[in-house]
């Protein structure tokens, strides 16, 4: 949906206001619809997370195809969108408290997150775009299909998407997601990857560290 935004939002700021060409290999690109998508993206990004972070239904996994918007789901949510509540540190409030005080201020790091992911879409996906641009007209082509009447085919409508999906899927597994062990992940690895020998050895250790613990 940034991606998407995006490129409404540069559209929109470039008929407006564009005056100056931002790349050669898109000569309908401007430089200020470019920065004005850079900024209406962030915005738009920040009211969004905002948003639907509220709602059990967007945070929780699915535990069932059956699970809607109006199923009552519960769970334990991921650090990334419990609130948090940032106060001004008392050296910095003394200094300007003659002229102002700073209240609380409440955020969760979901929304870091989508800020980061706004500025990528903006500043790093679009390139995506250009480049097929560039491969388009190297090979003297207008459009890479024509699946999608008046827009060309799927990959002209994806090209920038293919940069901001690996984005998306390195810094999600790199600094939201959260390794959850469960009994049956578990043990579905102790029955696929080790030996027998080895789920012995595994099932006579922890029957050794429970026998510690005193629990048999």
């Amino acid at each position: 949906s940034l991606v998407i935004c995006n490129d409404i939002f540069a559209y929109i700021w470039g008929k407006l206001f564009g005056r100056t060409p931002l790349i050669a290999l898109s000569p309908k690109k401007t430089v200020e619809g470019f920065v004005g998508a850079l900024f209406s993206t962030v915005i738009f990004g920040w009211g969004w997370a905002t948003l639907f972070m509220r709602y059990n239904f967007m945070i929780c996994p699915a535990v069932d195809l059956g699970v809607n918007a109006w199923s009552n789901i519960q769970c334990d949510p991921n650090p990334a969108f419990i609130w948090r509540t940032f106060i001004t540190p008392e050296p910095i409030q003394a200094l300007i408290s003659p002229l102002f005080r700073i209240p609380p201020i409440n955020w969760a790091p979901f929304q870091i997150h989508t800020l980061v992911m706004a500025v990528f879409a903006s500043l790093v996906a679009p390139f995506g775009g250009f480049f097929a641009s560039g491969f388009k007209r190297a090979f003297n082509l207008k459009d890479f299909g024509d699946s999608i009447p008046g827009h060309g085919g799927l990959t002209d409508r994806m090209d920038c998407q293919f940069l901001m999906g690996m984005f998306a899927y390195v810094y999600y597994s790199s600094n939201v997601r959260v390794h959850r062990a469960t009994v049956g992940s578990v043990m579905q690895t102790i029955v696929s990857s080790l030996t027998v020998d080895e789920q012995l050895r595994v099932f006579s250790d922890l029957k050794y560290y429970l026998e510690g613990l005193g629990q048999i």
